[in-house]
């Protein structure tokens, strides 16, 4: 029998040790080294006559234009706001990795493409049994049977029946409760989570089937497990939202394959994830009266352009010492954005608090949003009101003057698609747009924009 070997892991980011310490030197944590029995027994591989007619045995090295990839088709998940963040849909032999935080909605978003893909699809859970996930699959409409449900943690049985049932696509609900026999350690530990995707990726890569996974994150947010996990996969998927809001926001963080600037948005229901193909619905706030301290921006996130509403309060600091808070704004762009509007244009914002928000609960580092931001901080302070058909797409200098941004030529069309009269942009920006109904208004300094608001 072969002696047991132990090695000692960091709980924390996975850095492994021979012996115990108490500070891990690689992130700098103390008492997260922890020991885990590893077993060198001799693995017997998951491949059977069953999917070797689907494996090339002979791997060879081959010139870059030798290699073929007609048929590496991506899958169509049915799903626009998933495939718009995949790039195009599921690549062929991928590893997906979606986190989020508990009860944000991963597993009904996993099932609910599950039973829309018109591919044969096995959804693996460790985490619930069947009869839950058919009472779960019945709130949401399906209009396939093409998917298996199979509860199992053990990775060995998980490939058994992968053999047997041959499926397009497989789904693992979640990574962290998989185990293997060839590690003694519990499920969930740095060396099961490493061995799992180990064998995942290799069944990925081998039958060119896509496989997707959830992760849990830890209290940081950051996904659960050794940090080599996210270098493993092909495809990191962030799923955002708060549990006090409906609406949910799937990002990319990694993609091998796409851009990781794409963002999809959801609506929570009773009976699933709805897809939001026009986000201003829910970034811009419907009011009959127009309010001071609100102005719409244009930005985009990848190739998809959003109007956002901008929310800016400024009120006198009643404590003294002046307040600044911003959500879903850098709060150290908000800073500059003040102390150019004191230099440079000569408001006295020095004692007074400045509360800034963006609505629909979303983070936006665009510098686009800059001149909006500018506007309602700027109507909060003298109360008067922008018009509602104003928008804003425009970044702000130190010295005042207003900068160009990228693809405005993008943003007009959409100012002028969502019913917008004028848009403020640059003066220094090449636009060669023809027969617009929506008016530019072009500005070159803060003194002109404000000017021609409030006079």
């Amino acid at each position: 029998m072969a002696k047991t070997k132990t090695v000692f892991f960091c709980q924390n980011c996975g850095a492994q040790y021979a012996k115990w310490q108490g500070q891990c030197t690689s992130c700098k944590e103390w008492n997260t080294i922890a020991e885990e029995v590893v077993q060198k027994a001799e693995k017997s591989d998951w491949k059977t006559a069953t999917t070797a007619s689907k494996i090339n045995k002979t791997a060879k090295p081959l010139r870059i234009s030798e290699i073929d990839t007609s048929q590496e088709a991506r899958y169509n998940t049915e799903d626009a706001e998933l495939n718009r963040v995949l790039g195009g849909g599921l690549v062929p032999g991928s590893l997906t990795l979606l986190g989020g935080e508990p009860g944000i909605g991963k597993s009904t978003l996993l099932l609910q493409i599950s039973l829309k893909l018109p591919y044969k699809t096995l959804y693996v859970s460790g985490e619930e049994s069947q009869k839950q996930i058919k009472m779960r699959a019945e709130r949401i409409t399906s209009k396939t049977d093409n998917c298996l449900i199979l509860t199992e943690t053990k990775t060995q049985n998980i490939f058994r029946q992968i053999e047997a049932i041959d499926p397009d696509i497989v789904i693992i609900d979640s990574i962290q409760t998989l185990h293997s026999d060839y590690i003694e350690s519990s499920a969930g530990s740095i060396s099961q989570i490493r061995e799992c995707t180990t064998e995942l990726i290799k069944f990925a890569k081998e039958t060119a089937t896509p496989v997707l996974l959830i992760g849990h994150i830890t209290k940081d947010g950051n996904i659960a497990g050794p940090k080599i996990l996210e270098h493993m996969v092909d495809t990191v998927l962030q799923f955002e939202g708060d549990r006090n809001h409906v609406y949910r926001i799937l990002r990319a963080l990694k993609n091998r394959f796409g851009s990781t600037s794409e963002l999809g948005i959801y609506e929570m229901q009773g009976s699933g994830l709805r897809e939001v193909t026009n986000p201003s619905e829910i970034l811009i706030s419907k009011k009959d009266e127009e309010l001071s301290g609100t102005a719409i921006a244009s930005t985009l996130e990848g190739m998809r352009p959003l109007m956002i509403e901008i929310q800016a309060l400024v009120s006198t600091a009643v404590y003294g010492t002046p307040q600044r808070s911003a959500t879903g704004y850098n709060l150290k762009r908000l800073n500059m954005i003040l102390a150019v509007l004191e230099k440079r244009a000569g408001f006295r914002l020095g004692a007074k608090d400045v509360f800034l928000n963006i609505t629909g609960g979303i983070s936006v580092d665009d510098p686009a949003i800059d001149l909006a931001v500018v506007a309602a901080i700027l109507s909060s302070s003298e109360d008067i009101p922008i018009p509602k058909e104003y928008c804003f797409a425009a970044e702000v200098g130190l010295a005042g003057e207003i900068r160009p941004v990228t693809r405005v030529e993008q943003r007009i069309q959409e100012a002028e698609k969502l019913g917008f009269s004028t848009i403020f942009v640059s003066k220094y920006n090449k636009i060669s747009l023809q027969n617009t109904k929506i008016r530019m208004q072009l500005v070159a300094k803060i003194e002109d924009v404000v000017e021609y608001l409030f006079g």
